[in-house]
């Protein structure tokens, strides 16, 4: 997964993640990053990190709102939780957190350096100076409230931290990905995902160089008081009603919609097919493996489908996070509620098959990966019913699986 800028609106949404969901994806979330580990190795699972794309995909198979700025704060606290036990196993490392949590980010890292045996006094300060940066280097109207650090043993990070803008009820995230960094003030954001909200100052992009020269220049000449005379002046000279050159520099941007439920629109229904059809047309010499998992049933493999693409598709299959809702709903009903039954299925399938590996028994990793492989061959010609139908058929058996929400169970 290569190195990637780009944005993407996540609306501001309250609340908190009820236990129930919050220890199931922890589970999860533990499990899908050792299949990424065993298979790609842990360099890439700090690329998917970095990748904004497949972070908010990853967020939503796991049962988050699939569009809120809340699957930032879900997704890095369950693998703080989930991950710290495994440390020593895995050798990666998830520091900081929300509001307060975030503070604690440099003394973590200079205790985990003295733990493993890196530097971690110098972590620290790139830790302070990635924050420096999003909330000083790049004025773009959103006040970071969450920093997340994480670092594997041997040395190699990535930073995911965001910022909210009251007024407008919008986040920002930024993602930072230590992997061909050379420099924290000339174009070092893997991807800031965000609404373009007018101008950007954007003094970290490698085209604003000339900027910051100039600035150290008319800061060693004039001084902070002098600056400050000139800006005045500047100021009261400056017609109102002219609108200032339109010379800021833009990063794109995807938007993630305000609405709740999830429309065709946002997926990408030849892809969800694809999913749906290799789940049905499971033949016994591709998933017996799978199918030998006590309890799984065809609703199991559904969600398997997407979890397997999770850990196997390419960064161009996430550009429609929406469709890995399908796999697990959402804690507000939406795009239907979470079918508890299933996601625990999802779990024991995914805790069997990466308690196997690491013994050197690939069988049911193998069956997954297999299951992602036939999911984008029958994409190419495959139909099925619309979402409507589909989310309809979620509701309609809801209770049978265990649905349940914010607001209760399904009855």
């Amino acid at each position: 997964m290569s190195r990637r800028s780009g944005s993407a609106d996540l609306p501001l949404h309250g609340g908190r993640v009820p236990h129930w969901l919050g220890e199931r994806m922890t589970k999860l979330g533990v499990l899908v990053a050792e299949a990424i580990i065993h298979h790609y190795g842990r360099d890439e699972f700090l690329r998917r990190l970095a990748h904004p794309f497949w972070f908010q995909s990853f967020g939503s198979v796991m049962g988050m709102d699939w569009h809120s700025s809340g699957i930032t704060t879900s997704v890095l606290g369950s693998l703080k939780r989930g991950l710290k036990p495994r440390a020593r196993e895995l050798g990666l490392h998830v520091c900081g957190g929300r509001g307060g949590q975030s503070r604690k980010t440099p003394d973590e890292l200079v205790e985990i350096g003295c733990r493993v045996g890196i530097d971690g006094a110098a972590l620290a300060n790139v830790s302070r100076l990635v924050a420096k940066v999003d909330s000083a280097a790049v004025q773009d109207g959103f006040d970071l409230y969450l920093h997340g650090f994480i670092v594997a043993d041997d040395g190699k990070w990535v930073v995911v931290q965001q910022g909210m803008n009251d007024e407008v009820r919008q986040a920002r995230r930024y993602h930072w990905l230590s992997e061909g960094l050379q420099s924290f003030v000339d174009s070092p954001h893997s991807a800031i995902e965000g609404r373009t909200r007018g101008d950007i100052i954007n003094l970290a992009d490698k085209r604003a160089e000339r900027s910051r020269d100039g600035q150290l220049d008319i800061l060693a000449a004039l001084g902070p008081d002098r600056i400050i005379q000139e800006a005045s002046a500047l100021a009261r000279q400056m017609d109102p009603a002219v609108k200032p050159e339109q010379s800021q520099l833009s990063l794109p941007h995807l938007t993630m919609p305000a609405h709740h439920d999830v429309r065709e629109t946002d997926v990408n229904m030849k892809r969800l097919h694809g999913n749906l059809a290799a789940a049905a047309d499971r033949a016994p010499v591709d998933y017996q493996d799978l199918l030998m998992v006590p309890g799984v049933g065809a609703r199991t493999v559904r969600a398997l489908a997407l979890v397997a693409e999770v850990v196997h598709g390419a960064p161009c299959r996430f550009s429609d996070p929406a469709r890995f809702s399908i796999a697990h709903g959402g804690k507000d009903r939406h795009p239907f509620p979470v079918p508890l039954k299933v996601y625990d299925e999802t779990i024991n399938v995914m805790r069997s098959a990466v308690s196997k590996g690491r013994l050197g028994r690939d069988e049911e990793l193998a069956a997954l990966q297999r299951l992602d492989i036939q999911a984008r061959r029958l994409e190419q010609y495959v139909t099925g019913p619309d979402l409507k139908e589909i989310v309809a058929g979620e509701f309609r058996d809801s209770n049978q699986f265990g649905g349940r929400s914010v607001f209760g169970w399904e009855e």
